[in-house]
């Protein structure tokens, strides 16, 4: 190649023998290689060279115009021609029979591109605005393989405005047009300056509007490095002081995620904490809470929109966790409607918690009022961007944004679109455009180039910490116990209600065995009312939405099922294990196990090699029968869903799972419902965890001791519990 001009020559090929190449100039010279042209069938084979060029000369014309030279053998072009050719006049060539020789640059598809690289720093002088529409100021230079070029590279570049340059000694295609369109698009920003939203979009190079080249790398300054390289596990966000109001310590990873969280505030970025079922979310939010209220930064209530299930939860965390944050329940016929009256109420509070479904009904009254914070706990609740109760909590105002999920997407892309577009709106685009760019592609057909953009868009908003994962496995204990609160629907709170009346009438003129007996059938009633209205009617009734510790027993176990582990749930009930099992199965669309004390040894066996072996991952215990003698160290996940009340017999029924030979760390919750005699019975084997199994006697038999206003003030339903 000359200097701006190629050679393109001209070969003849047997096709009897592939292998046989002439060029055209020993054709014309009547070389010795044309002899075995000859031989081939190709006696005349000047005229097939002619034939085969004037149809090559149809497709791109140069081929044409050098038919006029007496013996043609090439034809000189330009780059822009060369190019062309390339990119026009092989493919057709190829469907036509022609053989084409290409340079390998350009065959293998290794040619470097140009690109863009940017160097990001903080606008110097403070705008006011956060999140992503902070803006920063940035360099921006054409890199070639990742090496920036220089000034003289450019102008050289920029001057010759053909589509194949010469660059460092390798080819590089170049579009004219589009460089022209990012110098014009870069320089023009100079002025205003860039969004960090736009840093991180990196702005399609493909659209209409774009910046003509693709952006290959930014590099930041200041806080703006921190942040595209510290919203990770990497560490590069700076530590933040436990606040002193915390009771309890933070395991390594827990400060790690309220320095998380805090960075993010900072620079007025929603955050999702997405850890892994039983590391601790909830503590890290409120402890997060706690830290902002101590800084001064708590302007007024944050607002907390949790399953109804977990309401209660909440309530009782903070009180664990964060004594000094005034919590607020938003929940129940009897909560304030009136604006005025509301938001008198929760200016006393620090956070106010509701449930999704009031956010539904409620949300003309929280979009009224701007609130300090708005979090989402099981966030996956909104993974339906058309649902109501999406579209209602996205139109809630927060100083900061916040979702807590253990499964930031369940099955579609969908879901983290809508938890994304409530974190920082629009930072994914509008729903259509993100199914056309991501979902579709990456769902249907794979695309490995879509699903790291996502991955990379998404990565520094979403920390994600695994139980699996050694860094954060070190620092479990092997055994985590924790209390599950829940509320009561309002059918099982008229229903417990109603039992406690009646029963009390009848203990109160009781007295000796038939007093003891009393009590205890009171004590089974209520606990039936307390798993299910169905339990105490044994009416076959349908079980969905009917009980606050049924629909959490039934979320977790979602969670854990959607991180491949096993679960035990264990019950006192045969018949409420039996409603249990038909329950999950339905609702989870997952075999399970019902291990009770009516099988036969070899029924029994067979569950406990199938749960083994994890061809079932749920199985449902009765307490008697799976409390002692069997080894289930598959499970990691222990749920108590009714309490015997003596903790021996409890950590008998847990040590099914944590036993020699489980290698994985056990989980133990312990389910309760909220202003009944469950979280009252709880709170005094607590007070009492010094005395031995002998002070307490077995099963419930100590409670039939207490005396009548001792028993009305455990049975009595408190407020919290609805």
């Amino acid at each position: 190649m000359k200097k701006n001009l190629w050679r393109l020559e001209y070969l003849i090929q047997a096709s009897a023998d592939p292998s046989l190449l002439v060029p055209a100039a020993e054709i014309w010279e009547r070389a010795p290689s044309c002899q075995k042209l000859t031989e081939l069938s190709l006696a005349v084979p000047e005229e097939r060279l002619l034939t085969a060029l004037e149809v090559a000369g149809r497709v791109f014309p140069p081929i044409e115009k050098s038919l006029k030279a007496a013996n043609p053998d090439h034809v000189m072009i330009s780059t822009t021609e060369a190019h062309k050719f390339l990119m026009n006049a092989v493919p057709l060539l190829v469907d036509s029979g022609f053989g084409v020789y290409l340079p390998p640059w350009w065959k293998n598809g290794k040619m470097p591109r140009l690109k863009v690289q940017l160097t990001v720093r903080p606008k110097s002088a403070d705008s006011g605005l956060m999140g992503m529409k902070a803006l920063v100021d940035f360099d921006w230079r054409l890199a070639l393989g990742g090496e920036p070029l220089t000034p003289e590279e450019f102008e050289e570049l920029a001057h010759l405005k053909v589509p194949l340059i010469q660059i460092r000694g390798e080819w590089v295609e170049v579009n004219p047009d589009n460089l022209a369109t990012a110098t014009s698009f870069w320089n023009g920003q100079k002025g205003s300056g860039l969004t960090i939203g736009d840093v991180f979009q990196r702005i399609d190079a493909d659209t209409e509007d774009g910046p003509g080249l693709e952006v290959a790398g930014v590099q930041g300054e200041g806080w703006v490095d921190d942040f595209l390289n510290g919203t990770s596990e990497d560490h590069r966000y700076k530590p933040v002081p436990i606040p002193a109001g915390l009771v309890g310590t933070l395991r390594p990873y827990q400060e790690r995620g309220l320095s998380w969280l805090s960075f993010l505030r900072t620079y007025g970025f929603g955050s999702c904490l997405a850890d892994d079922m039983g590391l601790g979310k909830t503590v890290q939010a409120l402890a997060f809470l706690l830290r902002e209220k101590e800084e001064g930064r708590l302007k007024g209530p944050a607002l907390l929109v949790c399953p109804t299930s977990v309401a209660g939860n909440w309530l009782k965390e903070a009180e664990r966790f964060s004594p000094g944050l005034r919590v607020l329940i938003h929940h129940g016929t009897a909560r304030t409607r009136d604006p005025d009256a509301f938001f008198a109420e929760v200016r006393e509070a620090d956070l106010v918690v509701s449930t999704y479904a009031l956010a539904r009904k409620d949300a003309e009254l929280f979009a009224r009022h701007t609130w300090a914070g708005v979090i989402l706990d099981e966030a996956q609740n909104i993974k339906n961007p058309e649902s109501l109760q999406s579209r209602a909590v996205r139109t809630f105002k927060g100083n900061f944004r916040m979702a807590l999920t253990g499964t930031p997407v369940e099955n579609r892309l969908s879901e983290l679109w809508s938890i994304m577009d409530f974190l920082n709106p629009g930072y994914l685009g509008e729903y259509g455009a993100f199914q056309n760019r991501f979902a579709l592609p990456i769902e249907r057909f794979q695309d490995k180039q879509a699903g790291e953009t996502l991955r990379r868009l998404a990565q520094p908003f979403i920390l994600r910490r695994l139980k699996t994962d050694p860094k954060i496995i070190s620092d479990l204990p092997e055994k985590m116990e924790m209390k599950v609160f829940c509320t009561l629907t309002r059918e099982q709170a008229t229903l417990y209600r109603a039992v406690v009346k009646d029963m009390m009438e009848r203990i109160e003129t009781a007295d000796g065995i038939s007093r003891r007996g009393l009590v205890l059938a009171a004590l089974t009633k209520l606990k039936q009312v307390l798993n299910h209205p169905a339990h105490f009617l044994k009416d076959g009734s349908a079980l969905p939405d009917r009980s606050g510790k049924l629909d959490r027993v039934t979320e977790m176990l979602e969670e854990a099922l959607s991180e491949n582990d096993s679960a035990l749930v264990f019950t006192q009930y045969r018949e409420m294990g039996e409603l249990l099992k038909n329950h999950f199965q339905r609702e989870l669309l997952h075999p399970t196990l019902f291990f009770h004390g009516g099988l036969s040894k070899g029924k029994r066996d067979e569950m406990v090699e199938r749960f083994q072996a994890g061809q079932e991952r749920i199985m449902v215990l009765t307490l008697k029968a799976g409390g002692i003698g069997i080894n289930l160290t598959r499970a990691n996940h222990v749920f108590h869903f009714d309490r015997w009340w003596n903790p021996a017999v409890e950590n008998q029924a847990t040590d099914r799972a944590f036993r020699i030979g489980q290698t994985k760390k056990v989980q133990v919750h312990k389910l309760l419902c909220l202003g009944t005699l469950e979280e009252k019975i709880d709170a005094m084997i607590e007070s009492k965890k010094k005395l031995t199994e002998t002070v307490l006697g077995s099963g419930e038999s100590w409670l039939t001791e207490l005396s009548n206003s001792e028993l009305r003030d455990i049975f009595e339903l408190r407020a919290e519990g609805l």
